[in-house]
C-alpha cells in the first residue's frame, strides 16, 4: 500500500508529477483522496443522520477512531470516479457513482509526527438510507458503522457540546453485528481539522 503511486500537485491544485504514497505523506505533498459520506434525512424525527465508519484497530494510522463513512486514495491513473470503489471495498454498498451526489473539492492537512497529510478531497454525498444489514464491511479496514444527528456532530466540533449520542454496529469476532450505543467526544473521532469537517455539514445540509 505505501507504495501505491499516486498523483502530486502544488497548493493551486496543478498537477507536478508523481510519487509513492509513502513519499507523499513523508514530504507532505497535495495529493486527490475520495471521501463519499452517508446521510439522509429521517423521516420520523425530522433530523439528518449522518455516518461514520470505525477505522479497524490493525489499522496503522488512527485505528478504533470513527471516521468519514468511506475514504480512499486516488492512484495515478485513476479518474476521481474511480474512488466509488471504496464505498464498494470498505462498505460492501454496491453504489455506483451516477448515485451520488458530488459536493466539490475541500482542501485539507492532518499533520502528525511522522506524517504530512495534505488532501485534495473529491467528497461525495449519498442520500438515500441504507438499513444496517446492507453493510457487509472489510474488517481489515472497518469494525463497525455508527451514526449521530448532523446537528449533534456540529455541535462537538463548534465545542458547543462535549459529548454526543452515535449508535450503530461493531462486528464481533464471529462476525456478527452487535448493536450499540454510547457516548463519544472530538477525541473519538479521527482528528480532521474542524474547518474541513464544518464545511463538510455545510455542505450536506445545502444538499438535503
Amino acid at each position: 500500500m505505501e507504495d501505491e503511486q499516486l498523483a502530486v500537485f502544488d497548493e493551486y491544485g496543478n498537477r507536478i508529477g508523481i510519487a509513492s504514497r509513502s513519499e507523499v505523506h513523508k514530504k507532505g505533498y497535495w495529493h486527490e483522496t475520495f471521501h463519499c459520506w452517508l446521510a439522509h434525512i429521517n423521516e420520523s424525527s425530522g433530523e439528518t443522520n449522518i455516518y461514520f465508519q470505525l477505522r479497524s484497530d490493525k489499522k496503522k494510522d488512527f485505528p478504533r477512531l470513527l471516521d468519514v463513512t468511506a475514504a480512499g486514495h486516488i492512484l495515478s491513473q485513476e479518474n476521481i470516479e474511480d474512488g466509488v470503489r471504496e464505498v464498494h471495498e470498505e462498505l460492501g454498498l454496491p453504489i455506483t457513482i451516477n448515485e451520488l451526489r458530488s459536493l466539490g473539492i475541500v482542501k485539507g492537512q492532518l499533520i502528525q509526527r511522522g506524517m504530512i497529510d495534505r488532501e485534495l478531497t473529491h467528497v461525495f454525498l449519498y442520500s438515500k438510507p441504507v438499513a444496517y444489514d446492507e453493510f457487509q464491511l472489510q474488517l481489515e479496514e472497518v469494525s463497525g458503522i455508527f451514526h449521530s444527528s448532523i446537528q449533534d456532530f456540529k455541535a462537538l466540533l463548534q465545542q458547543t457540546k462535549e459529548e454526543i449520542d452515535v449508535e450503530g454496529f461493531l462486528v464481533t469476532g464471529t462476525g456478527e453485528k452487535d448493536f450499540i450505543k454510547q457516548r463519544v467526544s472530538y477525541h473519538h473521532f479521527v482528528p480532521h481539522e474542524r474547518s474541513y469537517l464544518l464545511e463538510i455539514i455545510e455542505r450536506i445540509s445545502a444538499h438535503l
